[in-house]
């Protein structure tokens, strides 16, 4: 099977990045695949039309190294892999950060994707002044209109877009991680490298440190229990921002000495710092109902977490710290033959976070049997539901089903925004024309690239 896959790859800091190399190098055992990058995307179109692929998948997500592949997916769809519930962010960057601010565009998607939406809402987010308010307007319909299948990795989400839309075809292909394999002695080293004492407890968070990671939040509480328990840590392993000076902050809260910036981790001591701590800060607020790969690393790793609580992660059992008894939305019924499993970790109810998380970090960090127990079930929990094997194969079987269901009739997406319908040529001399570089319309450089 030859298979067209849009997707960024490492070097590009990304955990879809990630994601897809491990992916990948389950499925290039059983498919001929293609990757097209964003430097390498226009020889997907000579390639398809010398010898069609059978199939194309678009691993799509709000990030900037995703924004290459809308100029494919509406004009040759394919599998999309929704990464997150919303794509506001992403057309909005897209559309109004240029230099050009394709202002009327944006109205056009606006109301394509949400006809019922309050009618200043278009010149709110045309202006740029929606905000968070963002996560409202998912601007989904585009894509999921114009898709062979959409791919999402929970319930919730599928569930949401099927009422949205009904009639489209959604398929839930949990995530999947590989297991964990830290090096020999990564414990010892990796807290050596860094100063930690053999005997604190360290709380790690995992992947890029911003204001969605409630990592303010979580250096406010290591400073509310740093008296009673002075031997907790906080190790963030991921690369900073600009906008986002957390250095400043921890010192104004007397955390010098008890925060440590290991930066940007390569992948393959991911698993050496995850060795090296005690308990995982898996937070996020806002969010897009995305599956934190993040999070299953950490199960993988056998380590208890400390997870916001969301509606689309309620079949994972967590404790409430204000209890310590399994979250009731957690106690649904389960299938006879589904063997049972305990509590992962912590979920912090956001209208609750700061008190919450304080009686989280501080039994946690004295507890070890409750950590031992907690990361046992999470180890299970991976092993049962998350794993990179059982991703493969539920790919596999997505996309079998879509060969088996005829292509979409192009004419059937005629009634989309035009300029997403528009040939490229056209739209690229459009550009030049508005920039004032219609000279270059006449130039043997053009005309060569036109033909």
């Amino acid at each position: 099977m030859r298979l067209a896959w849009f997707t960024p790859l490492p070097p590009v800091r990304s955990g879809i990045a990630q994601y897809s190399r491990e992916l990948l190098s389950g499925l290039s055992r059983s498919c001929d695949i293609d990757v097209f990058e964003s430097f390498n995307a226009h020889d997907f179109v000579w390639k398809h039309r010398q010898a069609p692929y059978e199939f194309i998948v678009y691993q799509l997500g709000n990030a900037p190294c995703h924004d290459y592949m809308w100029a494919y997916l509406v004009r040759y769809p394919g599998l999309v892999v929704l990464h997150d519930g919303q794509l506001h962010h992403a057309r909005g960057r897209m559309l109004l950060q240029q230099w050009h601010r394709r202002q009327d565009e944006y109205r056009s998607e606006f109301w394509f994707n949400h006809p019922d939406a309050n009618a200043d809402l278009a010149e709110l987010g045309a202006e740029g002044l929606l905000g968070s308010l963002t996560y409202l307007w998912p601007m989904l319909r585009t894509v999921v209109e114009s898709s062979r299948r959409v791919l999402v990795h929970n319930h919730w989400l599928a569930g949401q877009i099927r009422e949205a839309h009904p009639g489209t075809a959604v398929d839930v292909v949990e995530m999947g991680v590989p297991e964990s394999a830290p090096r020999t002695g990564a414990r010892q080293e990796i807290r050596s490298r860094h100063g930690i004492a053999e005997d604190a407890i360290v709380f790690t968070a995992l992947g890029k440190v911003t204001p969605e990671k409630r990592i303010r939040e979580a250096l406010r509480a290591l400073a509310s229990i740093a008296g009673s328990v002075p031997h907790a840590r906080l190790l963030l392993a991921g690369e900073t921002v600009e906008y986002y000076d957390l250095r400043a902050e921890a010192q104004a809260l007397g955390l010098a000495g008890k925060v440590t910036f290991a930066g940007y981790l390569p992948d393959e001591e991911i698993d050496d710092y995850l060795d090296a701590s005690d308990v995982c800060l898996c937070m996020r607020w806002p969010t897009s109902r995305e599956t934190s790969a993040s999070w299953l690393r950490c199960l993988a790793a056998g380590k208890p977490t400390i997870s916001t609580d969301l509606v689309h992660t309620v079949d994972v059992p967590t404790l409430d710290p204000r209890t310590w008894t399994v979250l009731e939305a957690r106690l649904k019924p389960r299938p006879p033959d589904e063997e049972p499993t305990g509590p992962v970790g912590v979920s912090i109810d956001i209208l609750d976070e700061d008190h919450s998380l304080k009686l989280a970090m501080r039994r946690l960090a004295t507890d070890a049997g409750l950590r031992s127990m907690l990361g046992s079930n999470a180890r299970k929990s991976w092993s049962r539901r998350f794993r990179l094997e059982q991703m493969v194969s539920g790919y596999r079987h997505t996309i079998d089903l879509a060969l088996a269901c005829p292509a979409p009739d192009p004419l059937s997406r005629g009634h989309l925004p035009k300029h997403l319908l528009a040939d490229g040529t056209e739209h690229a001399e459009r550009l030049l024309r508005e920039a004032g570089l219609s000279d270059v319309l006449r130039s043997d450089l053009w005309m060569g690239h036109t033909e």
